[in-house]
C-alpha cells in the first residue's frame, strides 16, 4: 500500500548519503501523512515532523504535554507514505530514552532530536527555559545511542543553551553532547548569521539550522546557510501555518457570505487530491475492487 518503494533502512540511509554530498538538506515539516507526500512530490530532501506542531494539532501548547504514543503514532502515519526520509522532534526523550529510540526505529523514523530542557518543557522561541545539567543530557544522548540498532539512525541533540546560558556555555554543552555520540546538533533560537557562523566555527559535526517563522531566528536563504556550513535546514511549522491561516479565512468567509463560491480558487481541487492520493494506481493491485477513474474532475 501506498506505493512506498524504500524500507525504513533505506530511507536511513539516503539520510547519510545526503549528509555526505555537502548540499544543505531542505527539510519541511509535515502536519500530516499528505503533506509528506506533497513535500516529496516536490522535490525536498525530506520531511520533519514537529513536536510542537503534534501538540498544536492536538489542542495543546507545546509545553511537553504530548506522550511517546501521540508523537510516535503520528510519526509512523507520516513516514510510511513517503519514501523521504523522515526526522522526528522527541522532545526531551519522554519518559524512556531507551523505549523511545526503540518505538521510533521501529516506526520506520531515520533521525530524531532531543533537547536538554526540562521535561516540562517549552517551545525554544520563548523565554524563561530551563534546561537540565549537561550530564544528565549527556547521559539521555547515551542511553539513545545504546538503545538505536541501525548504525545510519541519526541521534540529533538539540541546545536551547543560548538563550539561557549564553552561546559559549552553549557550544561547550554542545562539544560534550557530540563526544556523547550525537552526530548532529540543532542550535536552538540563533539570532542571525553571526551566530550560525560562530558556531560553525567552534563545531566539527553536522549542523542543523531552524528557520521558524515569527521566533528569534532571522530567516535566511537555504543558500546562505549552505555557504555558512549548515547541512541541513527545518521549515518546522510553516505548513501547518499556511494550512490554519487559509482554514481559518475560509471559515469566516463562508460564515460570512452565507457559500463557498468566493473562496473555490483557494481550496485545492478533487482531481489535485486524486492525483496526490494516488487513486488511479490502487487498480494495480485488484481491478474487480478498485477500478477508479479521476477523469472528468477538475
Amino acid at each position: 500500500m501506498h506505493f512506498v518503494k524504500k524500507k525504513p533502512e533505506e530511507k536511513r540511509e539516503l539520510l547519510n548519503q545526503k549528509l555526505k554530498s555537502n548540499k544543505i538538506l531542505r527539510v519541511p515539516g509535515a502536519y500530516n501523512p499528505l503533506t509528506a507526500k506533497l513535500i516529496e512530490e516536490i522535490g525536498y530532501d525530506a520531511v520533519y515532523v514537529s513536536g510542537g506542531v503534534m501538540a498544536n494539532d492536538l489542542g495543546f501548547p507545546d509545553i511537553g504535554l504530548t506522550t511517546l504514543e501521540d508523537v510516535s503514532t503520528r510519526s509512523y502515519l507520516i513516514s510510511r507514505v513517503t519514501n523521504l526520509p523522515t526526522i522526528v522532534d522527541i522532545d526531551t526523550g519522554f519518559k524512556s530514552c531507551e523505549k523511545t529510540i526503540q518505538t521510533f526505529e521501529e516506526f520506520g523514523v531515520a533521525a530524531v532530536h532531543l533537547e536538554d530542557q526540562i521535561e516540562r518543557k517549552r517551545c525554544g522561541h520563548l523565554e524563561n527555559k530551563e534546561l537540565i545539567s549537561t550530564d544528565k543530557m549527556v547521559g539521555k544522548i547515551k542511553e539513545c545511542v545504546k538503545a538505536k540498532k541501525d548504525k545510519n539512525f541519526k541521534i540529533i541533540a538539540r541546545s536551547d543553551a543560548k538563550e539561557v546560558e549564553g552561546i559559549d556555555k552553549m557550544i561547550d554543552r554542545c562539544k560534550a553532547y557530540i563526544d556523547a555520540g550525537a552526530e548532529i546538533i540543532f542550535p536552538e533560537a540563533l539570532a542571525n548569521e553571526k551566530d550560525f557562523e560562530f558556531v560553525r566555527k567552534n563545531l566539527d559535526c553536522y549542523l542543523l539550522a531552524n528557520m521558524t517563522e515569527f521566533g528569534k531566528t532571522k530567516l535566511l536563504n537555504y543558500k546562505e546557510l549552505e555557504n555558512l556550513g549548515y547541512n541541513i535546514v527545518i521549515y518546522p511549522v510553516t505548513t501547518q501555518r499556511l494550512a490554519m491561516k487559509n482554514v481559518e479565512d475560509g471559515l469566516r468567509a463562508i460564515f460570512d457570505d452565507g457559500h463557498q463560491n468566493n473562496i473555490i480558487d483557494k481550496m485545492q481541487s478533487r482531481k489535485r487530491l486524486y492525483d496526490l492520493v494516488d487513486y488511479e494506481k490502487y487498480n494495480s493491485l485488484d481491478e474487480k475492487i478498485y477500478n477508479f477513474s479521476t477523469e472528468g474532475h477538475e
